[in-house]
This record gives C-alpha cells, structure tokens and sequence, in this order.
C-alpha cells in the first residue's frame, strides 16, 4: 500500500485502512485552523515473514515525499528478495541497501531537482527483531508491558534539520541518520510509527509517551489509531497526523529474562 497526502489529503477528517495485519491512519488537518494542504506519505508492505512501514512527513512542498516514494517503491522487488533472507543477514544487508539508494549519484541528483524537504523512517519486523532507520523528526515507538513498567517507549528520538530532498543529509560528507536493532519481548508487542502532526497540538498531550501508551497498548490497533487522531482531530490539530500501526505477538523467548 502507498499513500501520498497530496493525492489524498483527508482534511478535517480521519481516515483508516488496513494492509493484511497492519493499519494505516490519516488525519490531514483542520482548515478552520489553517489547514491546506498534507505533505506525508507513507508505504505499506506485508511479506510471508516480515512487515515493512515507511512513514514520512515533507517540508515546503510535496515533491521529495512524492520523489522518496516512488524511489522506494521502484526498488521494492529487489529489497523484498533481502527481507526473504535468514534473519541473522536481513537487517544489515537491508540497511546497506537503503543507504545505497539513498546515497546513489542518480537519487542525490534527483533531490536537486525537487523543491522542499522531507523527514523518512523506515522499519522492518522480522522474526522477533525490529530494524529501523530515520531521517529527521519522525517517531517509532515499541508498547509493551513489561517496557511500559521501566518507562521505556520511543525507539528514536525526533531530530530536527535532517531531511531527505533539497535539503538533503546524504549530500554532506557524513550523512546524518540514526538507525538500530531491538529484539521484541515475549507476548504482545505493539509498533507506532507517527509523523509530527500528533504531536503538535492538544497541549502536546502525546508528547508525553505514556500518554500514547495508555491509549494504544490494551486495545485493538484500529481502536487505539482511532483514538489517537480522534484527540487530533478534537484539538483542531492544524498538522497532518499519520499513523502506522500493527501487532507482534512474540513466541520466542527473550535473550534476556525479565527480573
């Protein structure tokens, strides 16, 4: 499944679909609030072992979300057949992947050509690990109880003035970017990818993860995707909010124990 805002704006509404076991929600902003236009975007992709999410969110037009999508979705034949590899080779050999396509003289000159900027974070889950890789102020979020009693939620952390597009970290001599490994606890573990726009309204209520804690872990993804946009929505959240959501229940037993 591809999404892109600026084909499908979802304006002063919430929109949710389903790709297999994962869930995509929209909510494209208020336009009594200044709302015009949603620059996110957002790829969708259920394997026979794995689950692939991108999510981003663009700056100042349209252009590099739409250029990112269509680079990845072109490639995505070619990255299925490494996501069908053992999981011991997968991640690493995926992330190397990426990273050449992003770093490619033909993408690199593709961004000069395009006007404004986009943050992008992808995520596999394979197995009982969860691989992902950000670029810019995106958020991926790991729910599950045993986490949930320590405080610990976000994989990443938001990191502003990092983008894909005009502005483009694989431009400069070291590329900035954060990515990483978890393995998945035994039992119910929920993933949330989200752009910004949940963020930034309603007192910044979801800034606070155990607030996005509270209302996604315990009931179902729909529900709990629901729920969250409902907030936006009734905040008259001007930003467009999208959400990528689904459920792992992990079998495998934990390298390390719980205490």
């Amino acid at each position: 499944m591809l999404w892109a805002g600026y084909e499908d704006p979802c304006l002063d509404q919430i929109k949710i679909d389903d790709c297999e076991d994962m869930l995509l929600g929209r909510y494209g902003g208020n336009r009594h609030a200044g709302a015009y236009k949603n620059e996110d975007g957002a790829m969708l992709v259920q394997g026979p072992d794995w689950e692939f999410a991108m999510i981003l969110d663009g700056h100042n037009s349209f252009q590099s979300v739409q250029l990112v999508l269509k680079t990845i979705d072109d490639e995505f034949d070619r990255l299925a057949i490494i996501l069908n590899e053992s999981v011991e080779t997968a991640f690493q050999s995926f992330e190397t992947s990426i990273l050449s396509i992003f770093k490619s003289q033909e993408f690199l000159d593709a961004c000069k050509k395009v006007k404004g900027e986009t943050a992008c974070l992808l995520c596999v889950r394979k197995a009982n690990y969860l691989w992902w890789l950000s670029i810019g102020d995106c958020l991926i979020y790991l729910f599950h109880e045993e986490l949930h009693k320590l405080g610990q939620y976000a994989l990443n952390q938001r990191e502003f003035f990092e983008w894909i597009g005009e502005v483009n970290t694989f431009s400069l001599p070291v590329p900035c970017y954060s990515s990483g490994i978890r393995e998945l606890r035994t039992g119910h573990n929920r993933i949330l990818l989200l752009t910004d726009g949940v963020m930034e309204c309603g007192g910044r209520h979801y800034e606070n993860p155990n607030n996005l804690y509270l209302d996604c872990y315990g009931h179902s993804v729909k529900n709990s995707v629901n729920q969250v946009l409902q907030f936006v929505l009734k905040s008259l959240g001007r930003d467009s909010a999208t959400i990528i959501s689904w459920d792992y229940h992990n079998q495998f037993s934990c390298t390390y124990p719980s205490n």
